[in-house]
C-alpha cells in the first residue's frame, strides 16, 4: 500500500510538503507542487481521510448553510459550491436555516461537530457580533450575500445598490417616468438596498418612488401576484414595475395579464437574479444577473484558503456586480399603449 512516505520520499520532499499539495496549502512553490502531483498520479496514492482526521482534528468536508435549498435561489448557489468542492477535491454537507436565527446556529454547530473548517454561510437573521464570533472561532468561515466591515475580507457579496440603480436607468432610457415596485416582506438587507438603488436612480431624474406605488409580499410567485393585486386596487398609475426577484416578477405578470393588462405592451416588467426561469416564461423576463454560482465557487476557494491560513487571503474585499439581461418584459414609453 502506498503511503505519503513514498510520495515524499520520490518527490524529493518532506511529508508536510506532500500534505499541503494534497490540501491546496500555501508555501509550496508551483514547480514542487506540480512534481508531488505527478508522482501521486503515477503511484496512486489515495489519501486516509479517516487518518487525516484523527491527527489533524479536521477533515476535507465543506460545509454550506442556505436558508431553504429547495428555492431556486439557494439551490443554484448549493450547485455552485458543489461544483467548486468537486473540482477541489472535497467533500460535502449541506444544512438549512429555515429563515430562522437558532436554526442557522445548529446547522453551523452541527457542521463544525463534523469537524468542518470551511463552511459557506447565507446568513439571513444572524447579528453582526454573533458572526464575527463565529468567523474567529471558524478559520474557514465564508459568508456569501452579507457584508461585515470587521470581517469583509470573509464576506462575498453583490451591491445590491448599483443593481437597483441600473435596472431603473434603463427603464428610464426606454422613456419610462411612472414607475411601481413590488418589494419582500422579509427584512434583511437585499430588498431595502435595491428599492434605495431605484430611488436614487429616480431622484437624479427628478421623479420619486412614493410609498404608495410600493407593495409588499413574499418573495415568491404568489407574493408577486397578491403584490400587484394590492397595487391594483389602490388605482396607482404606472408603466413600469420594478420587482425585487424574478419569482415575484412572473407572479406579478400573472396578476397584470389576469386584469387585462398587457407585458410589456401596457407595463414593462422587470426582476433581478435572472434564475432559470427568467427565460423560460413569456413574455421572457428582463432582469438583472445575480452572479450567484461564480460568487459561490470563488466563496469555496476563499474559504480553503482562509481554513490553511492562506495570507493572501487576508485583507482582501470580495464585491461582484450584477449585469443587466435585456429580454422581452420590455418595451419602450412611445409604444406603450397607455398606462394604468
Amino acid at each position: 500500500m502506498v503511503t505519503i512516505k513514498d510520495v515524499a520520499r520520490i518527490a524529493g520532499v518532506s511529508t508536510a510538503t506532500v500534505s499541503r499539495v494534497i490540501h491546496n496549502g500555501s508555501q509550496v512553490g508551483d514547480a514542487c507542487r506540480a512534481r508531488v502531483k505527478k508522482v501521486i498520479a503515477e503511484l496512486g496514492y489515495q489519501p486516509n481521510a479517516n487518518a487525516q482526521a484523527l491527527v489533524s482534528k479536521t477533515t476535507n468536508t465543506i460545509g454550506v448553510v442556505t436558508p431553504r435549498l429547495s428555492m431556486s435561489f439557494f439551490g443554484t448557489l448549493a450547485s455552485g459550491v458543489e461544483n467548486a468542492v468537486r473540482e477541489n477535491g472535497y467533500k460535502l454537507l449541506m444544512a438549512n436555516s429555515l429563515y430562522e436565527t437558532q436554526s442557522e446556529l445548529d446547522a453551523i454547530q452541527s457542521l463544525r461537530q463534523h469537524n468542518c473548517q470551511a463552511i459557506i454561510l447565507h446568513s439571513e437573521y444572524s447579528d453582526e457580533a454573533t458572526l464575527i464570533r463565529l468567523a474567529a472561532e471558524i478559520p474557514g468561515l465564508v459568508l456569501v450575500n452579507r457584508y461585515i466591515p470587521q470581517i469583509a475580507n470573509r464576506c462575498v457579496w453583490l451591491d445590491n445598490i448599483r443593481g437597483g440603480q441600473w435596472v431603473t436607468e434603463y427603464l428610464l432610457s426606454k422613456g419610462h417616468r411612472q414607475f411601481a415596485a413590488i418589494t419582500s416582506i422579509y427584512q434583511n438587507r437585499d430588498p431595502a438596498e435595491r428599492l434605495k438603488g431605484s430611488r436614487q436612480a429616480l431622484l437624479e431624474q427628478g421623479l420619486s418612488l412614493p410609498q404608495e406605488l410600493v407593495a409588499e409580499g413574499t418573495a415568491n410567485m404568489a407574493g408577486g401576484e397578491q403584490a400587484v393585486k394590492e397595487l391594483l386596487a389602490r388605482g396607482q398609475r404606472f408603466t413600469a414595475l420594478l420587482a425585487y426577484n424574478d419569482l415575484m416578477a412572473i407572479g406579478a405578470i400573472h396578476a397584470l395579464f389576469a386584469a387585462g393588462i398587457r407585458v410589456p405592451e401596457d407595463v414593462s416588467v422587470v426582476g433581478f437574479d435572472d434564475l432559470p426561469v427568467a427565460r423560460a416564461c413569456r413574455p421572457r423576463l428582463t432582469t438583472m444577473h445575480y452572479p450567484i454560482e461564480e460568487m459561490a465557487a470563488y466563496a469555496v476557494n476563499l474559504a480553503i484558503k482562509l481554513s490553511n491560513a492562506d495570507n493572501k487571503a487576508v485583507g482582501q474585499t470580495h464585491l461582484f456586480m450584477p449585469q443587466l439581461v435585456a429580454r422581452d418584459s420590455v418595451c419602450g414609453i412611445a409604444t406603450v399603449a397607455h398606462g394604468l
